[in-house]
């Protein structure tokens, strides 16, 4: 796909194909649900932080409802806008559902910069293959800005890549794909 100079090469292809299992809530290992819906959808990136691949840890696509997405904090460490949810009760927010060992928690909470009041953490439902799972992690903005701002590059391309490897429906992949490049159009007009 090319909007404006922006090449993305996302194919049916590229979708992840899960054929792995997922641990059990019966496991001796601790695990905890998270549900991801910003970089963290993206299994590589997420392996960057986590220091071992995710793959394995994906459940699959999964909705929360009665949130919507916004880019309502400034990344200090991309210097871009990054992605939050805030309560709508008419939206609903796709994403990807992870049951992770314990051992990983830290590691997301500095991710999420929990320590510097970046993200809190928020309990959630999500439903994933027809299953309503509760006492589900996701991370919410603590200081949301008051309008969205504008996710740079390679913020962009990381959500994307996440989305489509993880098989959100297309037409969410392409809301956001919108939604993400307008607000870069209107930064751009709006520093011109």
């Amino acid at each position: 796909m090319t909007v404006q100079g922006k090449h993305f090469r996302f194919s049916a292809g590229d979708k992840l194909h899960l054929v792995h299992s997922i641990p059990s809530e019966n496991s001796e290992v601790e695990y905890f649900d998270y549900f991801a819906y910003g970089s963290c959808m993206c299994p590589v990136d997420l392996q960057r932080t986590l220091g071992e691949p995710t793959y394995p840890y994906v459940i699959g696509q999964a909705t929360l409802r009665g949130y919507r997405l916004g880019f309502y904090r400034r990344s200090l460490k991309r210097n871009c806008g990054a992605l939050d949810v805030v309560p709508d009760t008419d939206k609903s927010v796709e994403g990807v559902l992870y049951r992770l060992p314990l051992r990983f928690s830290e590691l997301l909470d500095i991710r999420e910069e929990i320590p510097r009041n970046g993200y809190r953490h928020e309990t959630v439902e999500v439903y994933c293959q027809d299953k309503l799972y509760k006492d589900v992690r996701t991370y919410v903005v603590v200081d949301k800005l008051p309008k969205e701002l504008a996710p740079n590059d390679w913020y962009f391309n990381v959500v994307m890549r996440g989305a489509v490897t993880c098989g959100l429906p297309e037409q969410y992949c392409w809301d956001l794909f919108n939604h993400m490049h307008h607000l870069q159009e209107s930064q751009l007009r709006r520093s011109a």
